[in-house]
């Protein structure tokens, strides 16, 4: 696993051009909830991916461009990840992440989606992924996302 935390360049981790190894974003919340990117990252440890992390250790809060910075590496990004994973914790509604789980799923791009059994849009986001994918399989543990992103390597 080569592991990439915004707002690296992978250019920077490989040499190899393109890239021999699937490439994952791991969309989900951020703000105000648990680092479960960490959870999932140690998960896939041993795997043969390139794993790209949005949560960065220090956000510089009072940077007036870091927000924009952070939004541009996340929409490039998910433009060169080859699957897209997806976590809705139960701490927070995760408008972005919405957002991002509503434009990927009307693409070709492969995703996988899990959530807290908690989270409070739990039945929108069952709807609407398989209104577009009916074949959706959406996980409830952190452990079975996982799972699932070794399965579909």
């Amino acid at each position: 696993m080569i592991y990439i935390e915004a707002l690296n360049d992978i250019t920077e981790y490989s040499k190899e051009a393109p890239l021999q190894k699937p490439v994952l974003f791991l969309a989900g919340g951020i703000t105000n909830c648990p680092n479960w990117q960490e959870k999932i990252v140690n998960y896939l440890k041993n795997e043969d991916i390139y794993i790209l992390n949005p949560r960065r250790k220090n956000f510089p809060i009072d940077d007036p461009n870091a927000s924009e910075e952070q939004i541009r590496w996340e929409f490039n990004a998910l433009q060169l990840a080859d699957i897209i994973s997806f976590w809705f914790p139960k701490e927070t509604l995760c408008p972005i992440t919405l957002y991002e789980l509503g434009f990927w799923n009307n693409s070709e791009k492969p995703i996988i989606i899990g959530m807290d059994k908690e989270y409070k849009r739990k039945q929108d986001v069952i709807i609407q992924s398989k209104l577009i994918r009916d074949t959706v399989n959406i996980n409830y543990t952190l452990k079975e996302l996982a799972k699932n992103i070794i399965e579909y390597l």
